[in-house]
């Protein structure tokens, strides 16, 4: 305990790390208050009223836990940064099928940009369109056939100045996230997904609370509930840093055909290379039919469909797992190439021992990829879907949903990668980091 203050005292001692971490805490803040800014045109005692006969274990509730809170809220920042990531999804796909977008992902740091200034375009028709969608849903809602939205203003003029407003918060959010990761610690867009969820961690134990208070269930079953959900959370942590090691040995001098003084290296291989991007790029593909039923919300026929996309149907489930499989591949795919692995490993003279260098070397690293990330996949996409199992024994909306499913997985790898960026940052000025032992070394 006692390394630990150390550590965090020594983040302070480090004008540019404090500096770093001071602009992010203050970002994430300007966030959490937006989520609180009701939009313009909206009676907000009128919605909260609303919100207590609307399910939270719909997507939508799922929705409102990635931001933090702001859709139930009505807030300006109710889109959250999920059109973005859309946007993302869409331009990575394109890069599998058009020669252009795969022309710009080798073009190193100029194609990056490229590409990261055509996601920034996409996202404003996206998150329009899911603007569009919010405004037609807030419509619909009223208390005693009064409706939420004020009177003095119009449906035109209302549905207008949503579309702007979350279109804009969206974009705002999205420029927050790019100065977050450029100008402060961690993952921009990852952080700013992660505060919104830990934001409905005090919701959820209290709801839990009241449930257990008021006798509706046994203290002895609520004990077994949280054993069983920290026992996920380890089960979370192990395969976020868990990693196979590859040697790789190099020569340091040759005479003749001999080698002498040759140095083993490893290339560590991550059971879960591709982080949580699998599960964010999933979620997002899963929010689109919710978002295209939301502009028919009168249509008895739409709402039935809806009830397949439910958050707690099998079909929601199954759909989701195979999503979080194939993102799994193609993000892993893209993070670690293995034929650039053997390519430089060819040219600093290096082999792994038993393979010949080239292409064989190159399909043996894809072949211990591809057999590595399998079970981390299954595993993501088993953790992902948890919360239906545990909400059909009676556990709690908001409980099953942080503690079961894809938030506990983001916050575990948004958590550790962040702490791994303040880790680089110590041992650079020579400080104690917080992993000084153990897999969670291994991430470095």
């Amino acid at each position: 305990m006692s390394g630990f203050i150390d550590s965090i005292r020594n983040i302070f001692k480090i004008e540019e790390l404090r500096n770093r971490l001071l602009f992010t805490l203050g970002l994430l803040v300007v966030v959490r208050i937006g989520a609180h800014i009701t939009l313009p045109g909206i009676d907000a005692s009128l919605l909260a009223e609303a919100q207590k006969n609307q399910a939270s274990n719909t997507l939508f509730g799922l929705y409102d836990l990635f931001v933090g809170g702001a859709f139930q809220n009505a807030a300006i920042f109710a889109l959250g940064i999920m059109p973005y990531i859309s946007a993302s999804i869409i331009i990575q796909l394109l890069g599998a099928v058009f020669p252009y977008f795969q022309k710009l992902q080798k073009e190193g740091e100029d194609g990056r940009k490229k590409i990261n200034q055509l996601t920034r375009i996409g996202t404003i028709p996206v998150a329009a369109l899911q603007a569009w969608g919010v405004s037609v849903q807030l419509a619909s809602r009223n208390v005693g056939g009064i409706s939420v939205i004020s009177p003095e203003i119009s449906s035109w003029m209302f549905t207008f100045s949503t579309v702007i407003i979350l279109t804009a918060g969206t974009v705002f959010m999205m420029w927050l996230g790019e100065q977050i990761t450029e100008r402060g610690i961690g993952n921009g867009i990852s952080l700013i997904i992660f505060i919104g969820i830990i934001d409905r961690f005090p919701y959820a134990i209290f709801d839990e609370y009241q449930i257990v208070s008021s006798g509706a269930r046994n203290i002895l079953i609520e004990i077994i509930y949280i054993a069983a959900l920290l026992f996920i959370i380890a089960g979370v942590i192990a395969v976020t840093v868990a990693t196979r090691k590859i040697p790789v040995q190099y020569a340091k001098r040759v005479i003749g055909r001999k080698v002498f003084g040759g140095v083993t290296q490893y290339i560590p291989m991550k059971v879960n290379s591709a982080g949580v991007m699998p599960l964010i790029f999933a979620q997002s593909i899963m929010f689109i039919p919710s978002t295209f039923l939301s502009f028919f919300p009168n249509s008895e026929f739409m709402q039935g469909i809806s009830r397949y996309f439910d958050y707690t149907s099998w079909t929601y489930s199954i759909v989701y797992a195979l999503l979080i499989i194939f993102f799994t591949y193609f993000y892993t795919a893209i993070a670690f190439n293995p034929k650039d692995v053997s390519d430089n490993m060819k040219k600093q003279g290096g082999f792994i021992p038993g393979v010949r260098p080239g292409k064989p070397t190159s399909d043996y690293i894809d072949n211990i990829l591809t057999k590595i990330t399998l079970p981390g996949a299954i595993f993501l996409a088993i953790i992902a879907i948890l919360p239906t199992f545990l909400m059909n024994l009676g556990v709690t909306t908001g409980l099953a949903s942080f503690f079961g499913g894809t938030s506990l997985l983001i916050i575990v790898g948004v958590a550790l990668d962040t702490l791994q960026q303040i880790e680089s940052h110590l041992l650079m000025r020579h400080y104690d980091g917080f992993m000084k032992s153990g897999r969670l070394k291994a991430r470095r």
